[in-house]
Formats: structure tokens, sequence, C-alpha cells
């Protein structure tokens, strides 16, 4: 009987999609590194990489050592660090928590899926390395004051329970809706302001896409995001709250050289639409109010075609990788 079990399907899927992001980040952090004009943003960012690029290789080992093909993933082709300055003011490190976001939940779904002890503690220190990152980054945009905390309401002061059906209403124009509850003002606030760093990002992408069709995919996307953020203000003004957050940073008018591929801002792209997907879809499941779930399932609606769009065009290109199949 072998020492160690081979690795399962579920562990080859995780592993791979796991070396697709890690790779990603690796050449997102390259070329914001170079371009960091903070000593502590720049920490925070290089502390990351020289971690990463150690879970990279552990992925790589597994891999040669079950006689798997290693992944393509992105590379130093997909990334010109000598590109001019695409962000600025905090804007790097708002993109990283974002990402450090993405990365937490990722790891939680991969580590339930893994059943080696090799494979569970990979996902155990990872979760952690991005933890702490998130925190900090946090922390650090917190004391710049490029990122605001949601608003502030008044302390329960009692227990209640609903009474009535009305609770769940909100869909019927000519009745008054209840104010927020704050599970709900929490999935509105962090919409907005996720899809404020998306709207950014986007016209970023735009400015130095190459493909024609890739710059007016990245366009479509920066209105999808204004579309959105509008949205769920509305819904927050009703009640009389300021949606209004911090700056969440800014980018330049940078458009002569580009700093990312094509293909790894369009990959950057799949993997922040699947995550408002995610975000929708657990957004109208702890809503209770009827209009809030419609709201969040059309913007899911609008989440998931841009995102198709986007794979449509990565096959198109043939830029999109095949996750290893069980033939």
């Amino acid at each position: 009987m072998p020492d160690k079990p081979s690795i399962t399907s579920s562990e080859i899927g995780t592993l791979w999609m796991t070396y697709q992001q890690k790779t990603l980040i690796i050449c997102l952090l390259d070329y914001m590194i170079e371009h960091a004009d903070d000593e502590d943003a720049k920490t925070i960012m290089t502390d990351l990489r020289e971690q990463f690029i150690i879970y990279i290789r552990k992925i790589k080992t597994i891999f040669e050592k079950e006689g798997a093909v290693v992944p393509t993933g992105l590379s130093s082709q997909d990334v010109n660090v000598q590109a001019p300055k695409l962000f600025t003011n905090g804007f790097d490190i708002m993109f990283l928590r974002v990402i450090k976001e993405i990365s937490m939940g990722m790891y939680t779904l991969s580590l339930g899926k893994a059943y080696r002890e090799d494979v569970v503690k990979f996902y155990q220190d990872l979760t952690k390395i991005t933890q702490e990152c998130y925190d900090s980054c946090t922390q650090y945009l917190l004391r710049k004051g490029i990122l605001s905390r949601p608003p502030y309401i008044p302390m329960p002061t009692t227990v209640e329970f609903v009474s009535d059906r009305k609770y769940l209403s909100g869909l019927n124009v000519f009745t008054d809706k209840r104010v927020l509850n704050t599970m709900e003002l929490a999935q509105i606030y962090h919409g907005v302001e996720t899809n404020i760093v998306g709207m950014k990002l986007m016209k970023a992408f735009s400015q130095t896409a190459k493909d024609t069709e890739v710059k007016k995919h990245f366009l479509k996307g920066k209105e999808l995001s204004k579309k959105i953020i509008t949205r769920l203000e509305e819904i927050i003004i009703q009640d009389d709250i300021s949606p209004s957050v911090a700056s969440t940073g800014s980018i330049t008018t940078s458009s002569e050289t580009p700093a990312f591929s094509d293909r790894l801002m369009l990959t950057c792209d799949i993997l922040l639409s699947n995550f408002s997907i995610g975000s929708q879809a657990f957004g109208a499941a702890f809503s209770f109010r009827r209009d809030i779930v419609a709201k969040m399932m059309l913007i899911g609606e609008d989440a998931f075609q841009y995102a198709s769009e986007a794979t449509e065009i990565m096959i198109k290109k043939g830029w999109l990788e095949v996750p290893p199949s069980i033939d």
C-alpha cells in the first residue's frame, strides 16, 4: 500500500484552479510592486508574492509526482512591469483586497473538496496567509483614508420576531417598504464598494487593451458596474442612508503601453465576474425583502451574461486553458 494515496479528481481540479489564480496574482503583484509609491503598500505586496511563489512550486511538485502535466497559467509574458503606471493613490491595495476576499472564499470551497492530508494542509496554510494579507490591506486602506467603514446605526436594545408577512414585502409599488435590516445593508454596501473598484479597473483595462473586441468588452464592464452601483444605491437612499464610500484609489490615464496582456485582463475579468455572481446569490439568500432579492438576482444574471461574453472571447482567441478532463 502506498504511503500517500493519489490525489483525487476533486483535488486535481481545485489545485489546477488555484494554480491559475496564483499565477494571475503573481503577474499583478510584479507590476504593482514595481510601481508602488508607498513603502507600506510595497511591503504588503512583496510579502504576499514571496509566499505565493512557494505555493506555486508546491502545486508543480504535486502534479509532477502524480505524473500530471503542469498547467500553463499566466507568466511573465503576460505582464510588462516597465509599462507606465496604471494604478495610483492606493488603488493597488484596494484591488488586492478584493482579490484576497475572492481567495478566502475559494480556499474554503477547495478545503471542502480536499481529502489527502498534504492537500488539506496546503489550503489551510493558504487560508491563513490570505486572511492575514486581507487584514493588512484593510488596515492600510483605513489608515490612508482610502477605505471607509459601512454606515453606523443605533445599537439594538430589544429582540424582536417577525409577526407579519409584510416583513417580506417590497415588490408592490403601492405599499411602503420596511427599512433595511443590517444583513441587507451589509450586502448592499459591499456590492457598492466592490463595484466601484470594478468600474475603475475596467476603465484601466479598456485603456490598455490591444484587441478592439476586448476593449469594447471592458467598456461594457465599466458601464455594467455603474448600473449595479446605481441599482444598489437606490435601495440605500430610500432609508436616508448615505451610499457614498471612500475614493477606493484611482487610475492614471496611461494608454500607450499595455501593462498586461489581453488574456490576463480577461482572465481577471472572469474571476471578478464570477465573484459578483456568487456575491449576489449570497446576498439574495440572506435578504428577506423581496425587492432586494429580485434586484440581487437581476444583477447576478447580468454578471453571468458578462462573464459568458468574456469566456466566448477567450475561446475565440485561443486563450482559454482547458481544465483537466476525466477521460
